[in-house]
C-alpha cells in the first residue's frame, strides 16, 4: 500500500474530510470554556497524552506484543478522540461541551506531541525495521490533514451556523464509513497475521481499553470531578482515533501492519464505552427515581 494513489493522497483526504466535520462542531468558545473547568480539563489531558502512552507500554510488555502490535498499540494510544468521543458523550447525557472542548484542544496538543512520540516509539520497538521516519515531515503532515482542516470547519461554523448544524452529521457518518473500510481493507491484506496473532491482540486490546477507561475514573476521582464530568474524561480516556492511528501506519510510515491494533481496538473500544454508559445511565436512573422513595 506503500506510495499508491490510495495511501498519499485518498487516505489523506478522507481524515482531512472527518476533521473539516469536526471543525464544523467547535466554536472559539468551545476553547474559552477551558479556563472555566480546569480540574476537568486537566484529567483529560493527563489521562490522553501522558496516561495512555504508560499504559500502552503496561500491556505491551504484559502480553508480550510483537514489533508490529506494539507499534500498533502505540500508535492508538497516541491519536485522540475525534468526535466519535463527542456522539458517545451525547448518548451517555454526560457534558457534551467539556467533550468537544477536549477533543479540540488534546487534537491541537496531538500535532505537537504525535511526531515525538512516534519517533520513540519506532526507536524503542522497531529500530532493526527499516522504517522512513521524518520528525518534520510527520508534523507537517498532520497539521495538513488534522489542524488545518479542523480550522477552516470552524471558520465554516462562525460565517454559516445553521449550514455547519445540518451538514456535520454527513462527516460524522462518513468518519464510520471511512473506518470500516479500513479496517475491512487492512483485514484482507493482514489476514494471515490478523489470524495469527487475533487471540493475543484482542486481549490486549481489552485490557488497554479497560485500563484506559480505569485510569478515567481514577482520575476523575482525584480531581474530584462530578458525574457528568466524570463520564465525560472516561469516554474521552478510553476512546481514540483509530482513523488516525491506521493512516499514521500506512501513509506516513508505509506499514499497514502496524495498522491492525488499531483496527481491532476500533472495534472493542465501543464495548468499554457501552459500559460507561450503561454505568452513567444507570446513576442517572438511580437518581431520578431518590426522590420519591
Amino acid at each position: 500500500m506503500q506510495g499508491t494513489v490510495l495511501t498519499q493522497v485518498l487516505l489523506p483526504l478522507a481524515l482531512a474530510l472527518i476533521m473539516f466535520g469536526m471543525g464544523l462542531t467547535l466554536r472559539r468558545q468551545d476553547f474559552t470554556r477551558l479556563l472555566q473547568l480546569p480540574q476537568s480539563v486537566a484529567a483529560g489531558l493527563l489521562g490522553q497524552v501522558l496516561g495512555l502512552p504508560l499504559l500502552a507500554l503496561l500491556v505491551i510488555s504484559a502480553f508480550n506484543l510483537s514489533t508490529e502490535l506494539a507499534v500498533g498499540l502505540m500508535l492508538v494510544a497516541i491519536c485522540p478522540g475525534g468526535t466519535t468521543s463527542n456522539l458517545l458523550c451525547h448518548l451517555a447525557r454526560a457534558n457534551l461541551a467539556l467533550s468537544v472542548s477536549l477533543t479540540a484542544l488534546s487534537n491541537l496538543i496531538c500535532v505537537l506531541t504525535a511526531p515525538l512520540l512516534v519517533g520513540l516509539t519506532l526507536q524503542w520497538f522497531a529500530s532493526r525495521d527499516a522504517v522512513e521516519f521524518s520528525l518534520a515531515a510527520t508534523a507537517a503532515g498532520l497539521f495538513t490533514i488534522s489542524l488545518l482542516p479542523v480550522a477552516i470547519g470552524m471558520g465554516v461554523n462562525h460565517v454559516a451556523p445553521q449550514w455547519a448544524k445540518r451538514t456535520e452529521p454527513l462527516f460524522r457518518w462518513f468518519s464510520v464509513l471511512v473506518l470500516v473500510l479500513l479496517v475491512i481493507a487492512i483485514t484482507i491484506q493482514e489476514w494471515q497475521m490478523l489470524i495469527r496473532m487475533f487471540d493475543q491482540l484482542l486481549l490486549a486490546c481489552l485490557a488497554f481499553n479497560l485500563l484506559g477507561l480505569g485510569l478515567g475514573y481514577l482520575l476523575s476521582y482525584l480531581f474530584r470531578l462530578n458525574g457528568n464530568d466524570t463520564t465525560t474524561v472516561v469516554i474521552e480516556v478510553g476512546v481514540q482515533n483509530t482513523t488516525l492511528s491506521m493512516l499514521i501506519a500506512i501513509t506516513f510510515l508505509g506499514h499497514p501492519d502496524y495498522a491492525i491494533t488499531a483496527g481491532v481496538y476500533g472495534l472493542v473500544m465501543y464495548l468499554g464505552a457501552a459500559l460507561a454508559i450503561g454505568w452513567r445511565r444507570r446513576g442517572q436512573a438511580k437518581a431520578a427515581v431518590m426522590p420519591s422513595s
